[in-house]
């Protein structure tokens, strides 16, 4: 008996111990970079180890995201949202100092919101563009991380270089309304990547295409024009930028794109 109830007494003391002693979470005992969650390309690559800049987009909107155009920006729900009208473009620009070089990664949707009569869908557009106060030159210089028009599933990357030249590719990828992708550059001195979804889809080399820029992000829904538009709304769950030092962990070799010409740049 004396036996029994030291057994059942080590037991409870045991079980109350457990029970008292503070909850540690596996990954509590890991760095950050291994905590568990979405896959992208910043942890698959390894960017996450430097200089990283981070929006999750909790709170009130930060005065440094700039609206232009018509409609409306504001953070919502820890995401950051752009909602149109019926008519012109609308978009949120970083306005902090730009970066020559460097990985810029989002995870974003959009959707079409609503109809009207004999209305277009919008492009959804995320572009690495001229920084502060530089000429914009219509788009001359921009770098896309997304392109496409509501209502499709092709996105479209490119680098925009003066004169008139366009560097582009496509990727299909399911983009139907409200639908989460990750989207990543990689913008280094001697090539230009792409990666939608943790998979790198392109690499540029051409020196024609490298046109070293400070450059900062810039979300859109663009309209043509002055035309009837369906109401839009984009939203960004969270975006990130993180410098070169860190070497990739993976290869970004990948097709290079198309040369095209922007007859936009000015």
């Amino acid at each position: 008996m004396r036996s029994l109830r030291s057994t059942l007494a080590a037991a409870l003391v045991g079980l109350l111990a457990l029970t008292l002693s503070p909850a540690v979470s596996p990954a509590s005992a890991v760095p950050d970079h291994r905590v568990p969650g979405p896959i992208h390309a910043g942890n698959t690559w390894g960017w996450y180890q430097y200089g990283v800049f981070r929006q999750e987009f909790v709170g009130p909107k930060p005065a440094y995201w700039k609206k232009h155009g018509r409609g409306i920006v504001r953070t919502q729900h820890g995401m950051l949202t752009l909602m149109t009208t019926r008519k012109g473009s609308v978009s949120a620009k970083l306005d902090l100092p730009g970066h020559t070089y460097g990985r810029w990664e989002i995870r974003a949707r959009a959707r079409r919101m609503g109809t009207t009569p004999g209305g277009s869908n919008y492009k959804v557009v995320t572009e690495l563009v001229p920084a502060g106060k530089r000429p914009q030159h219509c788009g001359g210089r921009d770098i896309a991380l997304n392109n496409w028009t509501l209502g499709t599933n092709t996105v479209k990357s490119y680098v925009h270089t003066l004169p008139n030249s366009s560097y582009r590719g496509f990727k299909g990828r399911n983009l139907s309304n409200d639908r989460w992708h990750t989207y990543a550059v990689e913008v280094a001195k001697d090539h230009i990547s792409w990666f939608v979804d943790a998979k790198i889809i392109h690499t540029e080399r051409r020196a024609a295409a490298l046109d070293p820029v400070p450059r900062q992000l810039k979300f859109e829904l663009r309209s043509k024009g002055q035309k009837k538009m369906h109401p839009a709304r984009m939203q960004m769950d969270w975006m990130r930028y993180w410098t070169m030092r860190a070497p990739n962990e993976r290869s970004v070799k990948a097709p290079q794109l198309e040369l095209s010409t922007y007859n936009d740049a000015c």
